[in-house]
């Protein structure tokens, strides 16, 4: 397989054909190979239209997903973010190229681990790691012109709100059945604003705000 005509090939089939349009995302995923990030057993699907297995029963994501969140974020190069759930370190990877600096949470230790490992060899400096519940954000680094979560929130945890900066936003799948919606929530003039991006599925949030069973 030729990964680099797969990539393309995704850009354009993927991503382009369902309305992404920001010419920096685009360019992001492109630069990004989404193969480093998944197990060399699945390398065959690395630009598949869909989630991956990672380990830890948890997945990377599908690659619309990612560049949709990375769009309705609204990035200018001058951001700080953090991402709640660094999984392989593949959105924080596309964020690195859209924002300033990018701090990422993982609950995992494991998962932690190998992404430093990848994104290190990547030679990626301005993403920074830790491992802790995601539910609590970063207070330590806030605040934030954006906070992506991905994963599946039953509601809004007020922590990652307050970590906000103004005009701040959060892009977040809020629900608690499979399937979810992805939703931006703004503080505009003081007041928050919500806007939808349809129905997606991410595997659920741990830690104290996110689900206990």
């Amino acid at each position: 397989m030729d990964l680099l005509q797969a990539r393309e090939r995704m850009v354009i089939e993927q991503l382009e054909s369902r309305g992404i349009s920001d010419a920096r995302v685009l360019d992001a995923m492109r630069a990004v190979a989404r193969d480093r990030f998944i197990p060399p057993e699945f390398i065959d699907h690395a630009y598949d239209d869909g989630p991956l297995p990672i380990g830890s029963e948890q997945t990377i994501s599908q690659p619309y997903m990612v560049a949709l969140m990375s769009e309705v974020a609204a990035l200018t190069g001058r951001e700080r973010i953090l991402e709640i759930g660094s999984g392989s370190g593949y959105q924080a990877a596309v964020l690195a190229r859209l924002a300033a600096q990018v701090y990422s949470v993982e609950t995992i230790p494991g998962l932690h681990d190998r992404a430093r490992v990848i994104l290190a060899a990547m030679g990626i400096n301005n993403i920074h790691l830790r491992v802790s519940d995601g539910s609590d954000g970063w207070p330590e680094e806030a605040p934030y012109d954006a906070i992506i979560v991905t994963a599946a929130m039953p509601g809004v945890a007020r922590p990652l709100l307050d970590q906000l900066a103004p005009g701040g936003r959060l892009i977040a799948p809020i629900g608690e059945d499979e399937l979810q919606t992805l939703v931006r929530l703004s503080r505009v003039n003081g007041e928050w604003r919500e806007d939808y991006f349809g129905e997606c599925r991410f595997v659920k949030m741990t830690g104290k705000l996110g689900f206990q069973d």
